[in-house]
């Protein structure tokens, strides 16, 4: 029996308002509250609402065989909380119904895990708590900000305890293995691992609407086929993708809504497809390897990597300027410069700096509101630049020793942490040494054993 998993991506970022030059140092509130609003307010209605009460009304009919999970990211729950309440009620009865899992993943919907692991710790502390307030969750299962994921992040992510950790499944990792099937962490096998299907997830997400594409139209019974004629062994197909997918993206029009609606009744006819939850799936599957992904991967584009958000000399530069504050803002207590901070960071701004003009350009130009990436550049670079002004005031001069006290601990932690492998070292050695000495006597009482005393030759005489 194959098993199902149904993942869906929630968020919206804050957009920033069209922020001159001249307004660095007199204007610091950075955000198109209008735009924020209205097109929050839009997706509500075409997605989050009237899709959440259909997924209700299929929890409810197959009483608790249709299951799935959500992540969504602390800006959108920051944006529900102002512009859409009744978006969070509607994920709130989804959660009580007990068969939805809710993700854990960064507040910020940010890059930190690529940036500064401190920040990276500090956001996924503050997602979860929003997530147990809202949907009286704690979560066990991590995603990430655009499914990135590498050996090492996934390390950083075994240590605090997460059971598992969605990713993609890029053909360039997996070669000739397959996304359907659990696998392991290659430095820490605790964590488990859950691939995208992307041709699969794509074929809803991205072709579901395209008249030109040879599938089309995508019927319920039709993509229950493929499922099926996967090969037996393969236990697992995650489907995941944004939540836009439904209304917004493909519009009601396109007919996805009474897509979702047969998809259930069609895949559990036959009892041949279960649906589960990520953390669900761990219980009942056993990973069948570890795999090495030395480099991070993440979910768009062709190429499965960083270059939708970073590569270019813009997007670089950008990044580089905003995690150059990490330390700083450690030092930082003011409620509205930590909100702007985490703001500031979703990865978003620098998607919309990306300067793909090929396969991916088209995506790229339909979720961006600039006219063109060195637009969203300087806007960026104009808003960051006020923002580290008000850094630097709210760092008086009290404060510039706690800075230095606290980089002059990181230093001595460091300088301790040097003695403590330097002693390591040198009684593995002294180990070594040892050892060496005691193989080198046995060899040498071995020697004078085995080899007999020579007596003087008659030629020797005189």
């Amino acid at each position: 029996m194959k098993t199902v998993c149904l993942y869906f991506q929630v968020h919206q970022p804050l957009r920033l308002k069209k922020y001159r030059f001249f307004n660095i140092g007199q204007d610091h509130y950075y955000y198109d509250d209008f735009s924020n609003e209205t097109i929050l307010q839009k997706v509500a209605a075409n997605c989050y609402l009237p899709t959440n009460k259909l997924l209700l009304e299929l929890i409810r009919k197959f009483d608790g065989k249709f299951k799935l999970a959500f992540s969504i990211s602390g800006v959108a729950l920051d944006q529900f909380d102002v512009y859409a309440p009744e978006v969070i009620a509607s994920f709130q009865e989804l959660a009580n119904t007990g068969h939805v899992e809710f993700l854990a993943e960064t507040n910020a919907h940010s890059l930190a895990s690529l940036a500064n692991t401190d920040e990276f710790l500090s956001q996924i502390k503050l997602h979860d708590a929003k997530i147990q307030k809202y949907f009286n969750q704690k979560p066990t299962v991590f995603r990430n900000t655009e499914l990135i994921y590498s050996d090492d992040i996934g390390s950083v992510i075994a240590d605090l305890g997460y059971q598992a950790m969605l990713t993609e499944g890029a053909k360039h990792v997996l070669g000739w293995k397959s996304p359907n099937f659990l696998y392991t962490n290659a430095i820490n096998p605790r964590l488990k691992l859950l691939l995208k299907n992307f041709k699969l997830s794509d074929d809803i997400a991205f072709r579901f609407s395209d008249k030109t594409w040879n599938e089309w139209p995508l019927t319920a019974e039709k993509f229950a086929g493929w499922i099926n004629e996967l090969p037996p062994d393969e236990e697992i197909v995650n489907l995941f993708m944004d939540y836009e997918t439904f209304g917004e993206h493909q519009w009601e029009e396109t007919g996805i809504f009474d897509f979702l609606k047969a998809l259930p009744e069609v895949m559990l006819k036959g009892g041949k497809v279960r649906f589960d939850t990520p953390s669900g799936i761990l219980k009942t599957h056993q990973p069948v390897s570890a795999i090495h992904v030395p480099y991070p991967i993440s979910w768009a584009d062709e190429e499965r990597d960083l270059t939708a958000w970073l590569g270019n000399p813009i997007q670089d530069e950008a990044f580089e300027k905003l995690y150059g504050l990490s330390e700083k803002m450690k030092l930082i207590k003011d409620e509205q410069l930590q909100k702007d901070w985490q703001y500031l960071q979703a990865s978003d701004h620098l998607y919309y700096m990306c300067t793909k003009l090929f396969s991916d350009g088209d995506v790229h130009s339909y979720f961006t509101p600039y006219e063109s990436p060195y637009d969203a550049f300087i806007n960026y670079m104009n808003v960051l630049s006020d923002f580290i002004l008000r850094l630097k005031a709210a760092l008086p001069t009290s404060d510039h020793q706690n800075e230095i006290n606290l980089l002059n601990d990181k230093l001595n932690e460091q300088k301790l942490l040097l003695e403590k492998y330097k002693k390591e070292v040198h009684l593995l050695k002294q180990k070594s040494n040892a050892a060496t000495k005691r193989t080198s006597s046995a060899v040498k009482k071995k020697l004078t054993r085995k080899t007999p005393t020579r007596k003087k030759s008659d030629s020797g005489k005189k």
